[in-house]
């Protein structure tokens, strides 16, 4: 893998072990961090933890893993994973992957906050507010909830939604945005209670429409 790496001119720096990586990623910074599930000392879910406890949200990890079961991903994603693979990894797959990931994280062109409802989007710093207090939430989930922001009254297929938040068109698990899309559902509070419809379109895709407020400013 680091040859892959090396290969594409990336930069790349190995841990053995859990600890290792640990007392590594304190001492330097990295645009980007891979995690493997199996570690002699860790797993590579309490790293993960650790990871987004002591790090913070905003640099991205991919995860990598043998285990292909649905409740494995979903756990790592739901711990903070951005993206993951599972072995064997395919070398152009996995490149890809990091050249989507790290596209995503570059710095981009300043906007200006902006209010939807009770939300407030600030590209700037990748954050989104819920009534004033942030949220916590990976790379993945902020551009997701981004673009459905931006495209709220859209019908939004699962395979744009792949194409325009991951940047992958091809042998993509479509599982990886509905595993999202329930996780922001949560996060946000997508409700109309709270001013959203948040609603699956069965075989297709998601709209995220805004809910009018009967006697809001009464």
């Amino acid at each position: 893998m680091e040859v892959w790496l090396a290969t594409a001119q990336h930069a790349t720096k190995s841990f053995s072990t859990g600890q290792a990586f640990i007392g590594g990623v304190t001492q330097e910074h990295f645009d980007l961090l891979i995690i493997d599930w199996m570690l002699p000392d860790i797993n590579g879910d309490k790293v993960l933890v650790w990871v987004r406890e002591h790090l913070g949200w905003n640099i991205p990890v991919l995860f990598i893993t043998a285990r292909d079961q649905e409740e494995d991903i979903i756990k790592i994603l739901k711990l903070g994973a951005d993206d993951y693979m599972t072995k064997p990894v395919k070398h152009l797959e996995m490149l890809a992957r990091i050249e989507a990931l790290g596209r995503r994280a570059a710095p981009r062109q300043t906007e200006e906050p902006t209010h939807f409802n009770r939300y407030l989007l600030d590209t700037s710093s990748r954050t989104l507010y819920y009534d004033g207090a942030p949220l916590e939430l990976t790379q993945k989930e902020f551009e997701l909830a981004t673009y459905l922001l931006k495209n709220s009254g859209r019908l939004l297929s699962r395979v744009h939604l792949l194409e325009s938040v991951w940047g992958l068109t091809a042998d993509v698990d479509t599982r990886t945005v509905d595993t999202h899309i329930s996780r922001i559902r949560k996060k946000l509070q997508l409700t109309p209670e709270n001013g959203w419809r948040l609603t699956p379109v069965y075989g297709y895709g998601y709209r995220l429409e805004a809910v009018p407020q009967i006697g809001a400013g009464a």
